[in-house]
């Protein structure tokens, strides 16, 4: 059996994982240089960047970033949860 040929990182998920190295140094707001560096609303900047995070490529090619970028995702997921499940016991 032939194993699958190694999967790349393309050059704009390359590039969105250059962004999450360091877009807080720059005195641009994160919105707005996710507009101008690739022309995308912040929502489907995050819709990507989540797929991107959750790839084993993303992870193999930059291990620690991908990885504190899921424990974010991940907390405030569970943020999230805990605030619904408390409005929920509020309204009861």
């Amino acid at each position: 059996m032939q194993e699958a040929p190694p999967q790349k990182l393309s050059e704009r998920d390359r590039a969105i994982l250059d962004f999450e190295q360091s877009w807080w140094e720059s005195s641009t707001p994160r919105d707005q240089a996710v507009r101008e560096q690739f022309q995308l609303t912040e929502s489907e900047y995050a819709e990507i960047l989540n797929g991107l995070i959750a790839s084993e490529v993303a992870l193999l090619a930059e291990p620690l970033l991908v990885r504190r970028l899921r424990r974010l995702r991940d907390r405030r997921r569970q943020e999230h949860i805990a605030r619904r499940t408390a409005d929920q016991e509020v309204a009861r």
